[in-house]
């Protein structure tokens, strides 16, 4: 590799890990093991490029407006959050059922918010998961233009049996994603006695996220909640995708 793309990319990836700061030139040399001539001319060309943000003498730096241009990322997109989360906090005050706001990351469902209910039985569910595990990886997975989609599933393979009972073949697993993608829907029930439901969130007509409930079985077939925990999660689901739209 190139001694100074390797450098350069070193220096984003800290950056990444720290974006919710502004990191110092000494902090990031040291850490990263440069000397801070070598890195403060990195660090000068990232800034020019955009792709790094200078706050001012002895205020640091953090990642640039053309980092979230160039990925469009949702994970790094407060916008995303900002039209999610009031949304999710009252969902979860009408059902008293944890949501949580899901999207794609180094090909698992990756959680970005989450609103846990209190409930004496909580469902908790873990920041990455397999995309075929949850209702909200079977969204994103779905959703996915069709060559990336392909892609992925090639990389990854076809799920596990007690993951996904009915796919056994690529064909039935494409069947099963159109169902998804027709319906707008993925509903989960898994060997624990967890009920997982999810519909797509839209940006410029392009799903970038999944909103989700996950909660007991046993809470989820009282009479009345299965029609009323959709319904709110549809309402909730096009209310954010309202406030994207702005």
């Amino acid at each position: 590799m190139i001694q100074v793309i390797h450098r350069a990319l070193n220096i984003l990836e800290y950056l990444a890990k720290h974006k919710h700061r502004a990191c110092s030139l000494i902090e990031i040399a040291q850490n990263l093991g440069l000397n801070q001539p070598t890195c403060a001319n990195i660090l000068k060309t990232l800034t020019d490029k955009n792709y790094v943000e200078h706050l001012g003498r002895k205020k640091g730096y953090r990642l640039g407006p053309m980092v979230y241009q160039l990925t469009d990322n949702l994970s790094y997109n407060e916008n995303l959050l900002q039209a999610a989360s009031p949304i999710m906090e009252a969902l979860t005050e009408k059902l008293n059922e944890t949501c949580i706001l899901g999207i794609l990351r180094n090909r698992k469902r990756f959680i970005v918010y989450t609103v846990n209910c209190d409930q004496y039985l909580q469902v908790r569910s873990e920041t990455e998961r397999d995309l075929y595990e949850t209702a909200s990886g079977r969204v994103l997975l779905a959703f996915l233009p069709e060559k990336e989609r392909i892609s992925l599933i090639n990389a990854i393979g076809l799920p596990r049996h007690e993951v996904w009972p009915s796919v056994k073949t690529l064909k039935k697993l494409e069947e099963e994603l159109e169902t998804i993608r027709t319906k707008e829907l993925a509903l989960t029930f898994s060997v624990n006695h967890i009920v997982g439901l999810a519909v797509p969130i839209y940006k410029n007509n392009v799903v970038i996220a999944s909103l989700s409930i996950f909660l007991p079985q046993s809470r989820y077939h009282v009479k009345g909640n299965e029609d009323l925990l959709l319904t709110e999660l549809r309402t909730s689901a096009a209310a954010i995708n309202k406030q994207l739209a702005l």
